[in-house]
């Protein structure tokens, strides 16, 4: 199995949305990736306009908590994607981790509904593109068989 790890640095609004994202469209396949999330700094809860914003393409984040970055989720990670590591260059994931790719997306923290919305839609865009390669890896290799 494979594992796609997304990190910010709460871990309570775009790489909980990617984590969701990416394990609902992998299941749908399915495909043998499992994603997660975690930060450097986490939250004590997930941001409540990000749960809402999630709430409304069907997928509940309530129960989510946010999880610090490990080790070794690190180790187990074939890809790590950071959500956007301008605004807190200071705590920043991407200096933990050698090969890591950052989708520079804003962070949804005070951001009013429909912003949040528009930054739910990017990371939805952008994952359903990662499943999709994926998708493409995973029937390259079965004809490989």
């Amino acid at each position: 199995m494979k594992h796609v790890l997304f990190v910010c640095v709460h871990n309570a609004g775009r790489s909980q949305m990617a984590e969701a994202f990416f394990n609902q469209f992998s299941a749908e396949r399915p495909l043998p990736v499992r994603a997660e999330s975690a930060g450097t700094e986490p939250a004590e809860r997930l941001n409540p306009t990000v749960v809402e914003a999630m709430q409304e393409v069907g997928i509940a984040l309530a129960g989510a908590k946010p999880k610090r970055l490990t080790n070794a989720m690190i180790q187990r990670a074939d890809r790590v994607i950071t959500m956007g590591c301008a605004p807190d260059a200071s705590a920043c994931p991407a200096i933990f981790v050698k090969s890591v790719e950052d989708w520079a997306l804003p962070d949804p923290n005070g951001k009013p509904l429909a912003e949040v919305r528009r930054i739910r839609d990017e990371i939805r865009r952008r994952v359903t593109s990662l499943v999709e390669a994926y998708t493409c890896q995973e029937a390259g290799s079965g004809e490989r068989d």
